[in-house]
């Protein structure tokens, strides 16, 4: 059955659908990013008890953690500016438990955010890779 005209917001199944699909969209375009210049995707959307990292990575013997903002026009700010230090944390004690269940990986670690921002209809206006945000 069609839904009548109205100005209210469609309903929450298909806006989480919707942001799950720009931020596969936007992890790609990382995953890209990273790949050529240099990084080793290790494991992606990574999801434990206290959080989830999108993207985990190494380079440089550098065990890199990232979390991944995009949004769609800059509304709202920034992308990168809606990591705030309460998911710093979640990612911070996140990356703690992976670091812990594979000891083989270097001792270095960081965190880093990437932030990207995309035209309605998809296509890439800004890209910012913030190294060590925590450091």
């Amino acid at each position: 059955m069609k839904r009548p005209f109205t100005l209210d917001p469609p309903p929450a199944r298909k806006i989480d659908l919707r942001k799950k699909r720009l931020g596969k969209k936007g992890e790609d375009l990382a995953c890209e990013y990273l790949r050529s210049h240099g990084f080793l995707i290790l494991e992606r959307n990574f999801q434990k008890r206290y959080g989830e990292i999108d993207i985990i990575a190494l380079k440089d013997k550098t065990l890199v953690f990232f979390e991944v903002k995009t949004r769609v026009g800059h509304m709202y700010g920034k992308p990168e500016e809606a990591v705030n230090s309460r998911k710093l944390h979640e990612v911070v004690q996140t990356a703690q438990y992976y670091k812990m269940l594979h000891p083989e990986l270097p001792e270095a670690m960081r965190i880093d955010v990437i932030g990207i921002e995309l035209d309605f209809d998809h296509t890439l206006i800004h890209f910012n890779h913030i190294e060590n945000v925590t450091g």
